[in-house]
């Protein structure tokens, strides 16, 4: 059977709407009003069969991740569905194959997604880098946490907003794979922002200055079941994340359980024993590299380390990066010539998990990812991207 792979219009909305509610559960609720499946950050590709029937989707996304202190462009994947007679007929990998051909010329050099299951997207080259993690925590331990005395709290107001997003913006660009958000993914206005949460509560330092800040909400009740959930609690200083940590404390008799994001290296745990922290939910999340010349270029690397290594990049699905590099780094930049003998070998799946951080050469080895090399490469490739590991907050 011929299949017709085209972007989808407002024309599409009903029939895009349709096929994601049968997906993803939500078969009951109208189409909202204005939703189109086209907007300035997403661009959506649809598969028709011969009679006209959508019979299968994919969003790609517009967006940035911070990966070695820079934004690297990104093609978020969200809201892959395919018609349930037809499922297991490689139209998934039809509309995805498309997808990123499209997202690299439109600049994108990185894909990442949230998968409900890992295989399907492993077979096309993502693999598995972190996961969003919510904690469980008893809000009896967070109220042993003393508040520091020179700092004080109160609710966020629209003006606080450009010192929140800078806070966040400092631990994004020290960080590695937490999401930029500025653009149009993230176009929401300053009472917008303040109004999706029922707390927004910044820390304020001696002199004036906001020093961290956490947004939270209040679930139903105030027996044993009542529970705040926080998505962001970010301190830039020590004395900003202890009374904001004790302030969630604070709610222990209403509220006996905190739901927090945290990623695994987070300074809370420097707070919070991790015997004490149970994990409630995780969404792993992959990445997959697009263009890799693109990739090495747009992140930032180790400032003071130097040297090449040759690389041989095999890739089916985006066979515009397969063959033979060679990767070289000096003053924090990188770059992917064409070329060189194709020393240490690659897979999809291991670029992917190399480039993150989210795995060494070592371990590569023992996955099948990586062959070839030796000591000296691996010890370079290792440094190139050891630091934080990959942690994203923003669920899409």
């Amino acid at each position: 059977m011929t299949y017709h792979v085209r972007p989808l219009g407002p024309a599409d909305r009903q029939l895009a709407w349709h096929l994601g509610s049968l997906a993803f559960g939500y078969a009951e609720q109208p189409v909202p009003e204005g939703w189109t499946p086209d907007s300035p950050d997403r661009r959506v590709l649809g598969v028709f069969d011969p009679a006209g029937r959508l019979v299968a989707k994919a969003d790609d996304r517009e967006q940035g991740q911070w990966f070695g202190g820079r934004i690297v462009p990104v093609s978020g994947i969200a809201g892959v569905s395919t018609a349930p007679e037809l499922r297991g007929r490689g139209l998934a990998r039809l509309v995805l194959t498309r997808l990123l051909e499209g997202a690299r010329e439109r600049g994108a050099v990185i894909s990442t997604l949230f998968d409900t299951t890992p295989a399907p997207y492993r077979a096309l080259g993502w693999e598995e880098v972190g996961a969003l993690v919510h904690h469980r925590v008893p809000a009896r331990v967070l109220a042993e946490i003393r508040p520091d005395a020179t700092t004080t709290l109160r609710p966020a107001t629209e003006a606080d907003l450009p010192a929140v997003s800078e806070i966040y913006r400092e631990v994004a660009r020290a960080g590695s794979g937490l999401m930029e958000r500025s653009g149009p993914a993230f176009g929401a206005i300053p009472a917008q922002v303040l109004a999706a949460y029922h707390g927004f509560t910044v820390a304020v330092d001696d002199t004036g200055t906001i020093a961290g800040y956490a947004s939270w909400n209040r679930g139903p009740g105030y027996d044993a079941n009542g529970r705040l959930t926080v998505d962001d609690l970010i301190g830039r200083t020590p004395e900003a994340t202890r009374t904001l940590l004790a302030m969630l404390g604070a709610w222990a008799s209403v509220a006996p359980t905190v739901l927090i994001r945290l990623g695994a290296a987070d300074p809370v745990w420097s707070l919070v024993a991790r015997g004490d922290a149970k994990p409630e939910s995780a969404r792993p999340w992959m990445l997959r590299v697009v263009d890799a010349p693109g990739a090495v270029a747009a992140r930032g690397w180790p400032r003071h380390l130097t040297g090449e290594v040759d690389l041989e990049l095999s890739d089916d699905v985006c066979p515009w990066h397969q063959g033979r590099h060679r990767l070289v780094l000096a003053g924090g930049n990188g770059r992917l010539e064409p070329g060189g003998e194709g020393t240490v070998r690659l897979a999809p799946r291991g670029l992917a998990a190399w480039y993150a951080g989210a795995a060494t050469p070592q371990q590569l080895r023992r996955s099948g990812f990586l062959t070839g090399g030796d000591a000296g490469t691996d010890e370079l490739l290792r440094a190139a991207t050891a630091g934080p590991a990959p942690t994203l907050h923003d669920y899409f």
